[in-house]
């Protein structure tokens, strides 16, 4: 799909990854909606890209409904908005786990349902799902945020093979630990000696990327993180012991410890 004039809604927006992808977009030349909820970092991002900003909270089904109905007309959807869902299980309270699956898999789906109707009914758009290598391989204390993320690459992949002979693209964006930004950023872990976070604009660019080659997957890491993922699919217990050896572990609970706050 070409960018240029196209209309883009990118939600979680008031994020270090929702900004990088928003002022992507806009070089590119779309006409961008962006979602988030606070007011104060999502409106003067709006004025910058010359947007519209829409204050959500994405975790309730009136504000997702509010969303798809203004946003009907978009040529590209961004499922971009995310919270933790780090921790050990027993430790969330039945509302926390119940955020967790609405804004990181109820609303994206529930947005992709209501807006894509109206892309199949011109034959053309673009789902974009922002998921993470969580969804590929697991880490200790997080099996809720796993969960979320192996079930958002899956309905996009899936999604894909429902839409694209109806002129939709649907494309997964798995990020790996990010710099400056994100969820590994703000959970203030340490990585391992030899494993290197990349940048937000890196995720950036494989949006645009998924867009305009109409791309079925892009993961977004180094090389020894990617291979790590690999391994964890194909042989999932041998990749935990190695996680235990090389320190994945630790960053997995340092991440837990980190997010405990932002339940």
């Amino acid at each position: 799909m070409e960018l240029r004039g196209k209309t883009a809604l990118v939600t979680g927006a008031t994020g270090g990854l929702g900004q990088a992808i928003a002022r992507r977009l806009r070089v590119r030349g779309c006409s961008l909606v962006l979602t988030g909820r606070r007011a104060d970092v999502l409106e003067p991002l709006a004025d910058e890209v010359g947007g519209r900003a829409l204050v959500a909270d994405l975790s309730t089904s009136d504000d997702v409904e509010r969303v798809a109905r203004e946003c009907a007309e978009v040529d590209i959807l961004v499922a971009n908005a995310g919270v933790p869902g780090n921790g050990a299980l027993e430790e969330y309270t039945a509302e926390q786990i119940d955020r967790v699956l609405a804004v990181n898999l109820r609303s994206p789906v529930m947005l992709t349902r209501l807006i894509g109707a109206r892309m199949l009914e011109r034959g053309a758009g673009h789902v974009v799902f922002i998921s993470s290598l969580s969804g590929k391989g697991t880490t200790p204390v997080s099996s809720l945020y796993n969960a979320t993320k192996f079930g958002l690459r899956g309905f996009a992949l899936a999604l894909r093979q429902d839409w694209r002979p109806r002129g939709v693209g649907v494309s997964c964006v798995n990020p790996g630990p990010i710099a400056e930004a994100g969820m590994f950023h703000e959970g203030g872990a340490t990585l391992p000696p030899g494993v290197r976070a990349r940048a937000p604009q890196d995720v950036a660019a494989a949006v645009e990327r998924a867009i305009v080659a109409d791309r079925a997957e892009i993961d977004v890491a180094d090389l020894p993180t990617r291979v790590g993922t690999i391994i964890s699919q194909l042989a999932p217990q041998t990749a935990a012991r190695l996680g235990q050896l090389l320190g994945a572990d630790k960053v997995a609970r340092q991440l837990a410890e980190g997010h405990r706050d932002r339940r």
